[in-house]
């Protein structure tokens, strides 16, 4: 036991680039001790994490899954804006909830075992239901799930804020991503094997290993060593809300983060209509969209640590790159639309600006993921997070709705022009705020 401590501890050192794995900013003296072994545990928790978000995708997998049953159209219209809202535009009502746990956890745990159910009923209804009753148990199976995520969001950044120092949190991320990406690549790979739909059984067996990716962050969730936290200040829902707008106006950074974060949601806006320009454009089914799966996995292997790392230094450095990077790449994806030549109609120009923009994405994710809970103090930050991430839930809806009627009118490629003069707009944004590492 002790020669495998002292392997995790180097091999924890090698992989953060430190000498010392007691460098600790601002964690307790126990969790520092831990820190090594957490750090793993994190790691194994986000790999089960993202293969089960990859393996249930509300933009691939679930639309099959509709389409196999025969449900209503219009109920494949409502997967994306409930996968993603519905997890963060809780959040606020939860902080004070689980600011009252000393150990936050378990209400990790409890997301993710909820997730895990969601994902084996979503399975047993691809098997076993059809039509309209079938699409609406796929929804109410889908909304549980996004209600879970929201709990494990915030409880995850409150877990990993108190059990992994400053300067050590981004590179961690960076790490997650990275081998998460590798489960993104596989499943990518299965997915370009189907031509066509596959089967109920197919994607009842995907939807079943995505319930034990999320066993899977239960088991490591739960081997954390957390110390326990602050519970004072519990609030109800209506209370954090109340709570949350006086911190906008009191912590004027807070404020222009959040301001900032808005204007980067163009890079996650970009990316569906990146891979619908290439699927109209190229005529490729399920083939194309398994390699854009493909080159995600690829590209957040690679671009995570590195972010991951430079993060660490500085996150606001890290967004405004990244929204350097989001202009770029919607330009190149909006002038294939008027560019002549055969090239245009294959999909693998539009798959080589979505991995950049992938790469892209995931600095923007890093970024303000690192800036926020190195912002937040121990004692707020639950809330901090809760109430970004509601606000962020609000903002998806009111945009993605906008953008979908932009797309509606004009055409991809004018959205896409649109998507990087917001993007250039977060650079300005991003540049102007103040460093918190």
């Amino acid at each position: 036991m002790a020669d495998h401590n002292v392997s995790q501890t180097r091999l924890y050192e090698w992989l953060t680039g430190d000498d010392d794995s007691r460098m600790c900013d601002d964690i307790p003296e126990g969790a520092c001790n831990e820190q090594p072994r957490n750090f793993f545990l994190h790691i194994w928790a986000a790999l089960g994490n993202k293969l089960a978000d990859e393996l249930s995708s509300a933009r691939l997998v679930l639309p099959w899954l509709m389409g196999i049953i025969g449900a209503p159209v219009w109920m494949v219209g409502l997967l994306v804006p409930i996968r993603e809202a519905g997890a963060l535009l809780p959040q606020i009502f939860v902080a004070g909830f689980i600011r009252l746990k000393p150990k936050r956890k378990w209400v990790w745990v409890a997301g993710a075992l909820t997730q895990g159910f969601a994902a084996l009923a979503l399975a047993v209804f691809a098997l076993f239901t059809t039509g309209t009753l079938g699409g609406a148990l796929v929804l109410a199976a889908l909304i549980l799930l996004s209600l879970a995520r929201g709990f494990s969001s915030i409880a995850t950044k409150d877990v990993l804020g108190k059990t992994i120092a400053k300067r050590r949190r981004g590179t961690l991320m960076g790490w997650s991503g990275s081998i998460a990406g590798a489960a993104t690549l596989a499943a990518g790979a299965v997915l370009m094997l189907f031509d066509s739909r596959p089967g109920n059984l197919v994607v009842a067996i995907l939807l079943a290993i995505a319930a034990s990716g999320w066993i899977m962050n239960a088991i490591a969730a739960a081997r954390i060593q957390e110390a326990p936290g602050a519970v004072e200040g519990g609030e109800n829902g209506w209370d954090s809300i109340k709570l949350g707008l006086s911190l906008l106006k009191k912590d004027r950074t807070f404020l222009h983060f959040n301001l900032a974060r808005a204007l980067l949601l163009s890079s996650a806006l970009a990316l569906p209509y990146i891979a619908l320009l290439g699927q109209n454009q190229s005529g490729t089914d399920l083939g194309g969209l398994g390699l854009l799966v493909v080159v995600s996995g690829l590209a957040a292997m690679i671009a995570s640590p590195i972010w991951g790392k430079r993060a660490d230094q500085s996150s606001r450095g890290v967004m405004r790159d990244a929204a350097i990077g989001s202009a770029i790449c919607c330009l190149l994806a909006a002038s294939l639309v008027w560019l002549p030549g055969e090239w245009t109609h294959s999909i693998w120009p539009y798959a080589a600006i979505y991995a950049l923009l992938v790469i892209v994405h995931h600095g923007v994710r890093l970024g303000r993921k690192t800036y926020l809970v190195d912002m937040a103090s121990q004692d707020d930050r639950a809330l901090y997070v809760a109430l970004s991430n509601t606000l962020t839930g609000v903002l998806m809806l009111i945009v993605g709705a906008i953008t979908g009627a932009f797309a509606q009118w004009f055409g991809s490629g004018v959205l896409l022009l649109i998507l990087a003069a917001t993007a250039i707009g977060a650079t300005l944004s991003t540049h102007q705020l103040p460093e918190v590492e």
